[in-house]
Parts: C-alpha cells; sequence; structure tokens
C-alpha cells in the first residue's frame, strides 16, 4: 500500500465538520494535518455530545490520525510562531466567514507572500463574493436557498429534513478535497500555488442536474415530491410495511417494474403505471403493507428487481456485504484506550495504510512544532 500524501503537510483552522472532514480525507492518504484550535477549550466539536473519553465521539471520528497546535490566533506573539510553519507547509484550510483570515493577517495573501506555492482552500456557505457571502447560515439555509430542498421536503403538515448534512459533507468536504487534489496536481506543472473558493451552496446544483434539465426544457419545474425520484411515480417510493418497517422501492426500468409486480402480485389492470399513477401507488402500498419486513426482504432478494427494505445505521454496520469490504476494518481510539468504529471515508484501500487504531489528538498535544521565539536579551560578554 501507498500513501500519496505522505509528503505533504496540511494546517487546518477549520471546525466543525466540512473542513474537519477534508483533512481526515487528507490524513488518511497521508497527509500531515495540523489542527490550528483555540487554546482552552480547542475547537467546539471537542465539547459535543456523547461524550467518548475527554472528547466527544463526533471530534475523535473526524479528527483521527491528526495533531493538535494551541494558539490564540488574536495574539500577534502566538501567531508569529505560525511562521516557520507556513514557510514549507503545503496545504491551509479555512473555514470563517470571508475577511476573518484577513483581518488575523492570515489571508491568502498573507500566506503566499512567504509561501508561494501555498494551496488555500477557503470553505464558506456562500463563497468569497457576492450579494450574500458575509450572511450566516447551516447547511439547512444552503439546501434551503440553492432549491434542492424544495424538491421534497413533505407536506406541510410533516415537514421532512434530510437524514444527511448535505451542504456540509457533499457540497463542502468533497469539493475541497477534489480541488486540493486538482491544485496540487497544478502545482507539480505549474510551481504556483492557489486559493480555492469553495461555496457549499454552489456547489449543490450538480444535485439538481434533473431538475434543471426537466425544467428548463420543458419550462414545467418540478415541485415538492412530485418527480420520478422524489415520489411522484410509483416506480421511486418508500411503502411501509406491516409491521413498521419500510421498503425502498426504486424498480424505474420495465424489466425491474415488471419482476417487482409480479414479487408483490400486483394486479394485472394496475402494472401500467402511466394509466393511473395514484391508484397503482395506491395499490402498491397496500400490497407491501399486508406483510412484515422479512416477508419483502426475502422475496425481494428472489426477484432481484431494485427493491429492498431499508437499514437503520445499526444493521448497515452489521451487514456482511460492508464488513467483507473492509469498510469498517479502521478504528478510532480515545485517551481511554475504548476503541470503536472509525468514520469510513472514500479513499481507496490501496492509498490507506493498514487498518489499525488511530487517536483524535489532545488539545494542544503539538505546540512544540511551533515553538516560542527565544527572548534576546542583548546580553554581552
Amino acid at each position: 500500500m501507498t500513501a500519496p500524501l505522505k509528503d505533504i503537510r496540511v494546517l487546518d483552522f477549520s471546525t466543525l465538520l466540512p473542513g474537519p472532514m477534508a483533512t481526515l480525507f487528507l490524513a488518511e492518504a497521508g497527509a500531515e494535518v495540523i489542527k490550528i484550535e483555540r487554546p482552552g477549550r480547542g475547537e467546539e466539536m471537542r465539547s459535543y455530545d456523547p461524550k467518548w473519553g475527554q472528547d466527544s465521539a463526533n471530534f475523535a471520528m473526524l479528527n483521527r490520525g491528526k495533531k493538535s497546535l494551541a494558539l490564540d490566533l488574536k495574539d500577534p506573539a502566538q501567531r508569529a510562531r505560525l511562521i516557520p510553519l507556513l514557510k514549507d507547509v503545503d496545504i491551509v484550510v479555512e473555514q470563517f466567514r470571508p475577511g476573518v483570515m484577513a483581518r488575523l493577517g492570515l489571508s491568502y495573501e498573507d500566506i503566499a507572500a512567504i509561501n508561494p506555492e501555498i494551496i488555500y482552500c477557503s470553505i464558506t456557505g456562500y463563497g468569497q463574493s457576492g450579494p450574500k457571502a458575509a450572511r450566516a447560515g447551516h447547511d439547512l439555509n444552503y439546501i434551503g436557498d440553492s432549491g434542492l430542498l424544495a424538491l421534497s421536503c413533505g407536506r406541510p403538515e410533516a415537514p421532512v429534513l434530510p437524514p444527511a448534512l448535505i451542504a456540509d459533507i457533499a457540497g463542502g468536504t468533497y469539493p475541497a478535497v477534489f480541488n486540493i487534489l486538482l491544485a496540487l496536481r497544478d502545482r507539480d506543472q505549474t510551481g504556483k500555488g492557489a486559493h480555492l473558493d469553495i461555496s457549499m451552496s454552489d456547489n449543490l446544483f450538480p444535485f439538481m442536474y434533473w431538475a434543471m434539465a426537466e425544467g428548463q426544457t420543458t419550462h414545467q419545474w418540478p415541485g415538492n415530491g412530485d418527480a420520478l425520484v422524489t415520489g411522484g411515480s410509483p416506480r421511486y417510493r418508500l411503502y411501509p410495511t406491516s409491521d413498521g418497517r419500510f421498503v425502498a422501492a426504486a424498480p424505474i426500468e420495465e424489466k425491474f417494474w415488471q419482476a417487482f409486480a409480479d414479487a408483490i402480485d400486483l394486479p394485472d389492470d394496475l402494472r401500467d403505471d402511466t394509466h393511473d399513477p395514484a391508484a397503482t401507488a395506491q395499490a402498491v402500498g397496500a400490497r407491501i403493507a399486508d406483510k412484515p419486513a422479512d416477508h419483502w426482504r426475502a422475496a425481494f432478494e428472489r426477484a432481484d428487481c431494485c427493491c429492498t427494505v431499508v437499514q437503520t445505521l445499526q444493521e448497515a454496520l452489521q451487514d456482511p456485504h460492508f464488513q467483507s469490504r473492509g469498510l469498517l476494518e479502521h478504528e478510532v481510539e480515545n485517551t481511554d484506550g475504548a476503541r470503536q468504529i472509525a468514520l469510513p471515508v472514500p479513499v481507496a484501500g490501496q492509498f490507506r495504510t493498514a487498518p489499525h487504531a488511530a487517536r483524535a489528538p489532545t488539545l494542544g498535544a503539538d505546540n512544540d512544532l511551533a515553538p516560542q521565539a527565544t527572548p534576546n536579551t542583548g546580553d554581552t560578554e
């Protein structure tokens, strides 16, 4: 196995989720990641519940294998301790609102002046420019502003929140990582660094390729839950079972639809779902609701028709398929020596070290990486 980023050093000024997950991916590919944290409490994620050892379980998951340097960035003397590191670091990741790093004297221009090859990645909700650039927001705001949330947000009497922080991870983490890798490749060719402007809201539009295509072509824009992949078709829905579980039915193609219809014994006069989609969906729902999840799990395994029973996360972690893939072999260890499954990362196995247990850093554990300058006393012999 090789670690393609083993010679890469990262200074990570980010907190919470998008940036820390991005630098986790880089660390898992061999990069040395040094978190810059405020003294005393460290980054906010350390205090989250549930606690696991000294810090939170969330912090342990996202910061496995990193280092920690505790500095008060508002103190010029402490900030100056970063200069030796900044001279030979490869990547800076920051997640403040636009202008904050500049006020600290740590903007891209400030750092590029001492290290022209720096790759400086700024992750924000709305980007470094534009009318909303300075606006506060969280994941729900970004998916709401981009139009993504409106495509499937439940009924007014029962709004549905997405089960994942889509903007943070898919709009922030993933674009940050692949643009950093692109910048590294470009630097190999040109010798030049780059400032990467990663906007979580900007990066949500690829998820709506189908809605953009449909709306612009037909001038009939998809609404809330009325399109093929958002619940507007009987062929792509969640159907409750008799024991309170759900079937994830996705037999879109005709061959899968017919196999699905056979498996649930759908009457022939309802198999043409273009005639009366609502009636077909109602009949499918009634058939699924008549039997428990175990019945349908076996039936759909035989039918192989793009239908499954929705698993809980606990069930997924015990699924022989994911276990056989080696997805869950890496571990994270806390300060008490307890271990649990580490967060799986999308780094191909050949680019990671062998499965092992690693810890998130204790606050300031690596302060020796930026020692204080020795005072010049002016003594003479």
